[in-house]
């Protein structure tokens, strides 16, 4: 092989070219000695070394160095080995650490592997410390000028080689330097895609998806530096903010990557550092804030920009002189005021965020912040909307703008008179909006498509975020011009439900509204109710029974017996539709029958027992004797009966088991004659008793290991214990008879049950001991009882 090389290297440049890739493929499990040595080695570089060196074999030759390199062996003889390369030759000559980029990232990479195994400290000739030094300028200079190398490999070298330091020298920190600045160039998007990056066309948003996949691994290992040395990386910082203010020329990409990093650098601050700005922060949150910064008028940089001055209100949070700063930054051209609409809609969302943080220490300015938000509101209003306005994502729709004006009006620190004319000068721009919308669609007519759809949409969503300021206390009591301005604004809207109640889009957002000032107006909105659950019960499907009833929950939370006669009224029409949709037909079981369809009426189910076990433990178990309701009364029964026996879900179970247990203590007395539904005792006796309580927990399916199981099986039990309080004899008769004798359980255990469920408080006692009986009577029968 040696021969073949040496007489054709320069007779047959192929042939020798193909000896050494087939030497390659034969190093990896021959004897090292038979290559590591005095005849292929310096044949070897003298093929690399040789300024004339024909290219195909100087990379032949390398493909073989770095088999040899990357020989398995103990670490000790794997240093012998480098250090027997005369591979200092090539690091000797820049131009030829170009043309061999693999060769040098290769012999670092196996060189650090060396010194994570035998130790960084020098205390012996084979510690490879000073090899790797002399290698890492190489590979520094091959990062910076090299374009074949791989990113992914040279990554993966340096995060290794920092998770290697622990305090980094001064010579370190150099190095550190150097993988900084590399990291910064790699993180800049190509200049040419500047302008699909400002508008986010097609290739913008490529662009930008490749670019954030190219970047996970450089800012991973940003944050490592980050951590393991922040004064290097925060001076890093400062002298790249420092360029981009100082130079005229700076481009988009690098003030782009200027302040990603910074960002990055938040990331990695700690709570006190943040809080107390250790280091040089102070200076960089400083720069920050008070500079105008080249390129922000394009989307990306402003983005980021904004971004990274969330990431620092912690520091603000504790050194408030720099508020001022903050405002301006997020009202001005750089945020709410810049011409492009994202960029103006996430500076929206990241001041409500700041005003969430901040509210008590922003108050002082609350006049300052209204003026600079004025014509903005004035836009809101007098816009015309379609869908190209509302393209940003659901969380940045503008409303948020109103949602922290809201949580700044309503703060006590404002006085009541100030909040209601705040109020009002905001509710009446929005209102004479939505009214001549209003008035026009009615005249008009209105499609789902429709801009004046997107424009009612917009207003409501407003509405909507500016309430979340204000809660009870402060509309009804503090200030109740407040809650009398938001009732009438509810009014308001309530006509765009009665005048479109099919408008799918505009009904979930008025019940939307409708959640917000059930809770800020609290009684006072009791007026209004018959006509919105009038309008809301007109739609029938799933997902509308489904917001229909969370409202409904909501009230009875709310107002418990206090809605009484208006779930009197409503509750035959909810039954009707319910009893309906969810028959035992409803939930089809095997292959391809988790649709959307079946997932809708299955969140309807879970909303309806809900909705049973709210009226039941709020004292509205009445209603379902009303007589306008009584006649819904059984069919509701076997549903209750037949998901609490049998449900998948087994905390919808328990709440079916709970809501009985209420209904006996509410319906059932110890005198039979005195119950307040006739039959009601016997099915209680005879159906929910042993099919619920007895043969439920008898199958196999029901799973004693399982943490919820235990929690229903504790119902369960609880429940016995309130059937024999109320039922007394009646229960105990039929329970052991027909339940656990059918199961054939012994008698003495029979006898034990008897005596468990007499003992007045040891609920622990009797569901330990039921569950031994059930475990026997599972052991006993071996699976031959039939349940029912």
């Amino acid at each position: 092989m040696v021969r073949c090389c040496v007489l054709y290297h320069s007779l047959d440049t192929f042939l020798a070219a193909a000896a050494l890739d087939t030497m390659r493929r034969y190093v990896t499990w021959i004897d090292i000695a038979l290559v590591a040595n005095d005849a292929f080695v310096p044949l070897l570089f003298e093929l690399i070394l040789a300024p004339d060196s024909i290219e195909q074999l100087r990379a032949a030759a390398v493909g073989c160095v770095l088999a040899i390199l990357q020989k398995r062996m103990v670490p000790r003889q794997k240093v012998a080995l480098l250090r027997s390369l005369p591979v200092s030759r090539v690091f000797a000559d820049p131009n030829l650490v170009i043309k061999v980029p693999y060769l040098v990232t290769g012999y670092a990479a196996e060189v650090l592997e060396c010194c994570k195994k035998l130790g960084f400290t020098d205390i012996d000739s084979s510690t490879p410390v000073e090899l790797l030094e002399e290698a890492l300028p190489s590979v520094f200079y091959v990062m910076q000028e090299s374009e074949e190398v791989e990113l992914g490999n040279v990554v993966e070298f340096l995060s290794d080689y920092v998770i290697t330091m622990r305090t980094p020298l001064q010579k370190q920190a150099v190095y550190l330097g150097h993988i900084l600045e590399f990291i910064r160039v790699q993180i800049c998007y190509d200049p040419a895609h500047r302008n699909n990056l400002d508008i986010l066309d097609r290739i913008g948003r490529e662009e930008e998806d490749q670019m954030g996949e190219r970047r996970k691994d450089l800012l991973v290992l940003f944050c490592s530096i980050c951590r393991l040395a922040p004064d290097v990386t925060q001076l890093f910082i400062q002298n790249l903010l420092i360029r981009a203010l100082s130079s005229s020329e700076a481009s988009v990409e690098e003030v782009e990557a200027t302040f990603t990093l910074f960002y990055r650098l938040g990331e990695t601050v700690n709570e006190e550092a943040m809080r107390t700005g250790s280091g040089l922060l102070r200076e960089l949150v400083q720069m920050l804030l008070s500079s105008q910064f080249p390129c922000l008028s394009h989307r990306m940089v402003a983005l980021i920009y904004l971004e990274t001055v969330m990431r620092f209100m912690k520091f603000v949070q504790d050194n408030p002189q720099y508020i001022p700063y903050v405002l301006a930054a997020f009202l001005d051209q750089r945020g709410i005021h810049h011409p492009n609409l994202n960029v103006s809609r996430r500076a929206g969302y990241l001041f409500m965020r700041a005003v969430k943080l901040m509210k008590s220490k922003f108050v002082p300015y609350l006049d300052m912040i209204l003026r600079g938000l004025q014509d903005t509101i004035t836009q809101f209003t007098t816009s015309d909307w379609c869908s190209k306005n509302l393209e940003c994502s659901v969380s940045e729709d503008g409303s948020q703008i109103f949602e922290a004006i809201g949580l700044l009006i309503g703060m006590e620190d404002v006085s009541p008179e100030k909040q209601s004319d705040y109020v009002a000068a905001f509710l009446r721009p929005l209102c004479q909006k939505l009214n001549e919308v209003l008035l026009d669609s009615k005249a008009q007519g209105l499609e789902e498509s429709s801009a004046k759809v997107l424009t009612l949409q917009q207003i409501i969503m407003a509405l909507n975020a500016l309430s979340k300021g204000f809660n009870a206390r402060l509309a009804t009591s503090i200030c109740p011009a407040i809650g009398i301005m938001f009732k009438q604004a509810l009014s308001e809207v309530l006509e765009i439900l009665i005048a479109f109640p099919n408008i799918k889009i505009l009904r979930n957002k008025i019940t939307s509204f409708i959640h917000r000032m059930v809770d800020i107006l609290g009684g006072s909105i009791f007026p209004c109710l018959p006509v919105v659950l009038k309008q809301l019960l007109m739609e029938s499907e799933p997902k509308d029974m489904v917001d229909f009833l969370v409202l409904v929950n909501q009230l009875i939370s709310k107002f418990s017996t206090s809605v009484e006669g208006i779930l009197e009224e409503i509750f035959p029409a909810i039954a009707t539709r319910l009893i309906v949709i969810l028959s035992k037909d409803a939930f089809p079981s095997g292959p391809g029958c988790n649709t959307e369809e079946v997932r809708e009426l299955q969140e309807l189910q879970r909303i309806l027992y809900t909705f049973l076990h709210l009226m039941a433990n709020h004292n509205l178990s009445s209603v379902f004797l009303a007589p306008n309701c009584r006649g819904y009364l059984d069919a509701l029964m076997q549903l209750l009966l037949l998901a609490a026996c049998s449900h998948k879900d087994v905390l919808l179970r328990k709440l079916c088991v709970q809501i009985f247990m209420k209904l006996i203590k509410d319906w059932c007395t110890n005198c039979n004659v005195d119950d307040k539904v006739p039959g009601f005792r016997s099915f209680i006796i005879e159906k929910f008793a042993t099919d619920c309580c007895l043969y439920s927990v008898l199958d196999k399916s029901f799973e004693f290991h399982d943490a919820n199981t235990l929690l229903l099986f504790g119902e369960i039990v609880l429940a016995q214990k309130v059937m024999y309080e109320k039922l007394g004899s009646d229960f105990i008769i039929h329970f052991v008879s027909k339940g656990l004798q059918a199961a054939r359980c012994p008698h003495e255990l029979t006898e034990q049950y008897y005596q468990k469920l007499q003992q007045a408080n040891d609920i622990k006692a009797l569901k330990s001991f039921y569950q031994l009986l059930v475990e026997n009577l599972r052991q006993q029968q071996n699976g031959s009882l039939v349940f029912r």
